[in-house]
């Protein structure tokens, strides 16, 4: 995870400036990382991480939940704050009560509204991204066209907090497949390392259930941040030697998209060999 490194580095040489949450940050813009998941499952080593709540978290948007207590529910308590605490969602008349967090990630990956094309989907309809890709890359079609995107201007008024990672491309190259993200807000300490992990495990998981192998997860980041309240745990993070990768385990059995929808749990997936160096507890700034 040297990439990682060199990136929280950057980070914490660049310039300040202040955001919505109130708490100032350090940083800068443009940067990507590329992981071969042949060589190993990338996963932070500079610090424990909770990686069963972060695959947690991917597969909640895979099945388009719209509700902090379903995340809970799969063991994944990264949206309760966003939920419950972010002010300016709380005084949004879109949200519709405790734990409700609006049309995020997963529900316009599963359920865009189909509203510019009446005559094809008719009104109230709603287009299955996922599954239209999932579908394509079984039959090996390749066509450049494979995107699922988060990033909905005309609902973004209507979602507790506008995706970070807005959209991710899945292209095939002989028997593997490869994922590019897209990220427009990367909260260094925290978020990166929980994205890099989660769209390793999606590329990992789709490659599964379309008979492929996974490849190359590259990672594409615009403002890469670090919050002032955060700066002396990353230099202390920054100093520790990363080791060797792990390797992620993934149930057999899982061999289609439905199966993730209903049978499969979080417990059908483990890290294997996974050496880290101790926990850092960093604050989050909604």
């Amino acid at each position: 995870m040297k990439q990682y490194q060199e990136i929280c580095k950057k980070a914490l040489a660049g310039t300040k400036k202040s955001n919505r949450t109130g708490v100032d940050h350090i940083g800068y813009h443009g940067d990507m990382m590329k992981f071969d998941l042949r060589e190993g499952f990338p996963l932070v080593t500079t610090k424990q991480m909770a990686w069963k709540s972060c695959f947690a978290e991917m597969f909640g948007f895979l099945r388009g939940y719209d509700n902090a207590s379903q995340f809970r529910a799969l063991g994944c308590n990264v949206w309760n704050a966003n939920s419950n605490e972010n002010k300016q969602w709380l005084a949004n008349p879109h949200r519709l009560g405790t734990d409700d967090l609006g049309r995020i990630y997963g529900v316009q990956g599963r359920r865009w509204l189909a509203m510019t094309d009446p005559k094809t989907y008719g009104f109230g309809a709603t287009i299955d991204q996922l599954k239209n890709v999932v579908s394509d890359l079984s039959q090996r079609k390749d066509n450049r066209r494979e995107i699922i995107t988060y990033w909905n201007p005309g609902e973004l008024n209507t979602m507790a907090l506008p995706p970070c990672c807005l959209l991710y491309q899945l292209s095939i190259e002989g028997d593997y497949l490869n994922l590019s993200m897209y990220q427009r807000s990367c909260d260094v300490p925290l978020g990166v390392p929980f994205n890099i992990a989660g769209y390793a495990w999606l590329l990992s998981v789709i490659a599964q259930i379309t008979d492929l192998k996974p490849g190359i997860f590259t990672h594409f980041m615009h403002d890469i941040h670090i919050y002032e309240n955060q700066v002396a745990m990353m230099k202390e993070q920054v100093r520790r030697i990363p080791y060797e990768l792990p390797t992620l385990f993934i149930e057999p059995r899982i061999k289609t998209l439905q199966d993730l929808e209903t049978w499969v749990t979080p417990d059908c997936f483990q890290v294997i060999n996974y050496k880290h160096h101790p926990a850092i507890p960093y604050p989050f700034s909604v």
